[in-house]
């Protein structure tokens, strides 16, 4: 009797072993191709940004394009590097035990995901109140606002990045294996302790912050720039400003359709 069920049951092992393999195979597939994706969009519009740049360099437009170029750059690093470690973990079937025995992956990963999530929604907020100073406030614009000072806020809001990042190692707060065990992040099943909780909510509240700026000053960009156009016929040296602030709405929505729900 044994010996008559054991072909249906080795026939069943090698069904399950060839299905294990095959999705293991369309994982490490679509990885690969979000992360090309993602890094060719974000390649082309290098090219594009830097180009615009050399023309715009003595205009108001040049501090928009030089965050809108940190902002791309950060999205294709991004890509590259969360893309990257992705595809390794796909492609060594979720094995962390083997490939992460000293967590220095895991932490890595999760470095990674916290500074490229929330890099990315600063820059939009920053491009949006620059943006907003540029058109309610001229002036103090072409004043105060060079490519100097845009290169420091630009390093500020990096710097703020990795640090948020980094608090949890530097309180030797291990990033966890999340449940797909295909990605790290901090601690978010089982949480008791105030720190892990205060983390994920610090991660959260910053996220939904940028969200918040880069909505308000688009608003008050919108309609400043709708006011000025219907009290005066003057459109001369205004359309680039309603480009930019279509470009901005273009982000802020992809940002609030990406991001929200994970914040939440």
């Amino acid at each position: 009797m044994n010996s008559s069920k054991s072909p249906g049951l080795a026939g069943f092992g090698v069904l399950k072993n060839s299905t294990c393999h095959t999705e293991k195979k369309i994982s490490v597939f679509f990885s690969i191709i979000f992360m090309t994706a993602g890094i060719l969009s974000n390649s082309l519009a290098i090219v594009i940004l830097m180009k615009a740049y050399q023309r715009f360099r003595q205009k108001s437009k040049a501090s928009f394009l030089l965050l809108a170029s940190g902002l791309v750059v950060t999205d294709l690093f991004g890509h590259l590097i969360n893309g990257a470690i992705a595809v390794f973990v796909y492609a060594s079937d979720k094995d962390w035990i083997r490939f992460n025995q000293s967590n220095i992956l895991c932490s890595v990963f999760g470095i990674c995901m916290v500074f490229f999530g929330l890099c990315p929604l600063f820059l939009g907020s920053v491009m949006a109140v620059e943006r907003c100073i540029g058109v309610t406030k001229p002036i103090f614009h072409s004043t105060k606002m060079t490519s100097r000072h845009v290169k420091m806020m630009l390093t500020m809001v990096c710097l703020f990045a990795v640090l948020i990042a980094l608090l949890p190692i530097l309180r030797f707060r291990a990033y966890q294996i999340q449940a797909s065990r295909t990605w790290c992040f901090y601690k978010t099943e089982h949480v008791e302790d105030w720190e892990d909780r205060f983390y994920l909510l610090l991660f959260s509240c910053l996220g939904f912050l940028a969200l918040a700026i880069s909505f308000l000053c688009n608003a008050v960009t919108g309609i400043t720039l709708l006011r000025v156009k219907f009290k005066s016929q003057q459109r001369q040296g205004r359309s680039h400003h309603f480009e930019m602030i279509i470009q901005l709405l273009a982000i802020m929505c992809v940002s609030c359709i990406c991001w929200s729900p994970f914040l939440v």
